[in-house]
Parts: structure tokens; C-alpha cells; sequence
């Protein structure tokens, strides 16, 4: 995390300065796209909602290559996106290489940082499409508005608008593809389970104000189980304390820190339903279809809660929430009171209500 706050203080004072000493982009003319290019920085939940327009790109250009430059922490989401050609990655030696590429188009998904509108203006393009934020705008030959209050899926696909690219009014129940090699060997994990059904809880957050807290889904665990359900906690090395408490004395297994990010996803997909916060992991379990029960307080859940039935979205919808903005949230002074007040029965009764129909 130290990291990541490094590099946005960065984006801050050398982004804007860079942008100062850059051109304004002129668009081009006309051009086949035969080679595309896409920036996609951040963190896993970005990466997850812009697969569907990585698939759209390659149904219109089928012939295209089509690449993506991100980073280390979400690239494996990629992996699961059968559109993409190439990942290349910037904090691992890719980015030079790239910029001395030659593309015909390339599309910035960032919403706020400069770096990345930098980036896209360094590489040889005719066209350059980006959010205008801020400052960044003058980077882009096309430039798309950005709202708050829109579905970040949506939000994706009006960066397709300049290629003439419309926004499905329906997308499909999933978007993401397991490798099958991948999904072995979570079959392989599972077998303590004997074949059951089980629910997926996720404990994990990028920040404290979007964890609902072990001891809660520790409780929501002992419940499932009387109603059936063993269940079954994903995470990173960082959950899997949270993960043994979760699954003390209960049905269930913890397998947070025992796989990749990969081998995770695979849990969810064979599982009857995902248990999630705010989350990367969140949107991997949308993306690959599976029912959930989300918690959303600090985050805006108008842009980023699954749509449809087939997910229930808990919100207590605090005066003071949500309160993030551009990925920033600041700290809570009454100790993330939006989340605390999300019952065991309020999530209980959302998982209940998808095991009886998953469809809503």
C-alpha cells in the first residue's frame, strides 16, 4: 500500500507537471484498427468491469491485436479475458518498449490519474481516448465525460463510442473465463467438501472502511451451516487470520493465502453464491456469474454494485456515505458506522433469499 501511495503522490506533482510540457493531441484521420492498445493501471475491480469491452473490441476487430498495459497487482485478471493478445507490464520493464510501439488506437481507462494520460500521449497513435477528468484531457485526441453516478461497466463502454462501439443494453451473465488447467486443481482443493454446494465469504479489502469484520463472518458462517451450506473463505495472505477465525469451529475451510488470484476466482465458480464487501473479488464473482451478497457503505454503490437480481446489494445509505471519491476514502470518525450497522441477519437473509432462487 505504501507503494500505491507513493505512486499517487507522483501522479500528483509529476503528472501534472509533465502534462504542462506535453502538446495538446490533434486528432488524425481515419484508421483501420489493426493494432489496439489499452492502459488499465489500479486494482483488480477495474480490471475485472473492463472485460466485456475488451470482448467488444475484438467482436468488432476481429483481426485486430489487441493489447493491454497494466501492472503487476491486477494483470492476472486478464488471464481470464480470452480477447486480449498480450499484457505487458509497466512496473516490470514493459513500459519503454510500449511507448516505443506503434499503435492505432489507444484507449486510457483510467478515470483520474495523470500518468497513464501521460503514457498514452508518448505512445505513436492517431487516435487517443480518455476520461477528461482533469488536466488529462488536453492528452487525448478524444475525449469521454465521466460521471460518479454510472455503473463502471457502463462507464467502460463510453470509451468505445468514438469507434462507433455502442454499449449493449443488455451484457451477459458472465465475462470471465477459468483456464480449465486452473479449475483442476481448485477441484482438487475442494474435495474435503465431498462435492457439496458451499458459499464463498470473502473477508478482504483494499482498506478497513470496507471490512465488515471476521468475528461477523464468523457468525454468518455458523448460520449457513444450519441452514445447509459449508462455506469457504478466499483472500490474499493478508485475510488468512481472518479466515481461521472465520472458520473456527464451523463447516468450512480456509483457503485465503493458498491460492493465486486465479486459483481463487476457480473457488468462486464452483461455489453456490459469493459473500463479498466492496471488492476485487467482488467483481471476478460477477463476472463470472455467480449470485452475491454485497456490503457497500464508504464506496458508491450506484457505480460499483452489481446489477440485477441476481445480486443483493446491503447499504444502509448513511448521510455521510458513501464517501469515496476517485479511489480515495478518508477516515471514518465514527468508526465505519455504515458498514458496523450491516446485520449478520441483514447478510443471512440476502444469502437465503438466492439459495432459495438464485435468478431473484
Amino acid at each position: 500500500m505504501d507503494r500505491i501511495k507513493i505512486l499517487k503522490q507522483l501522479d500528483a506533482f509529476l503528472g501534472k507537471a509533465l502534462i504542462c510540457l506535453l502538446p495538446t493531441a490533434k486528432a488524425g484521420g481515419e484508421v483501420a484498427l489493426q493494432k489496439i492498445l489499452l492502459i488499465r493501471p489500479g486494482g483488480i475491480g477495474d480490471a475485472v468491469l473492463v472485460a466485456p469491452v475488451l470482448s467488444a473490441l475484438r467482436e468488432k476487430h476481429p483481426d485486430a491485436t489487441i493489447d493491454v498495459l497494466a501492472e503487476k497487482r491486477n494483470a492476472a485478471n486478464f488471464s481470464m479475458c480470452p480477447s486480449v493478445d498480450n499484457v505487458i507490464l509497466y512496473d516490470q520493464g514493459g513500459l519503454l518498449p510500449t511507448i516505443r510501439s506503434k499503435y492505432d488506437v489507444v484507449i486510457d481507462t483510467e478515470q483520474w490519474h495523470r500518468l497513464s494520460a501521460v503514457v498514452a500521449r508518448l505512445i505513436k497513435s492517431r487516435m487517443k481516448i480518455g476520461y477528461g477528468t482533469n488536466e488529462r484531457k488536453k492528452l487525448f485526441t478524444h475525449v469521454v465525460n465521466y460521471s460518479h453516478e454510472q455503473y463502471e461497466l457502463n462507464s467502460f463502454f463510453d470509451l468505445l463510442q468514438p469507434l462507433g462501439i455502442e454499449d449493449p443494453e443488455n451484457h451477459p451473465d458472465s465475462f470471465l473465463t477459468i483456464p480449465p488447467s486452473i479449475q483442476k486443481s481448485a477441484c482438487q482443493l475442494l474435495e474435503p467438501l465431498g462435492g457439496r454446494p458451499y458459499v464463498v465469504l470473502f473477508p478482504g479489502a483494499s482498506i478497513a472502511e470496507r471490512r465488515w469484520g471476521s468475528e461477523k463472518f464468523h457468525l454468518l458462517a455458523s448460520r449457513l451451516n444450519q441452514y445447509g451450506y459449508p462455506v469457504v473463505v478466499v483472500g490474499g495472505q493478508e485475510d488468512q487470520s481472518a479466515g481461521e477465525i472465520i472458520v473456527s469451529g464451523v463447516d468450512g475451510m480456509n483457503l485465503a493465502g493458498k491460492t493465486s488470484l486465479i486459483g481463487s476466482s476457480a473457488v468462486v465458480e464452483n461455489a453456490a453464491l459469493l459473500v463479498s464487501g466492496d471488492s476485487g473479488m467482488l467483481h471476478i464473482g460477477v463476472g463470472l456469474g455467480k449470485p452475491t451478497v454485497s456490503l457497500f457503505g464508504s464506496g458508491i454503490a450506484a457505480k460499483w454494485a452489481p446489477k440485477g437480481s441476481r445480486h443483493v446489494v446491503l447499504n444502509k445509505n448513511l448521510p455521510c456515505s458513501p464517501c469515496t471519491r476517485f479511489g480515495y476514502t478518508p477516515p471514518c470518525p465514527i468508526n465505519t458506522k455504515c458498514l458496523a450497522d450491516i446485520t449478520v441477519d441483514d447478510v443471512y437473509n440476502g444469502v437465503v433469499s438466492l439459495l432459495r432462487d438464485p435468478n431473484g
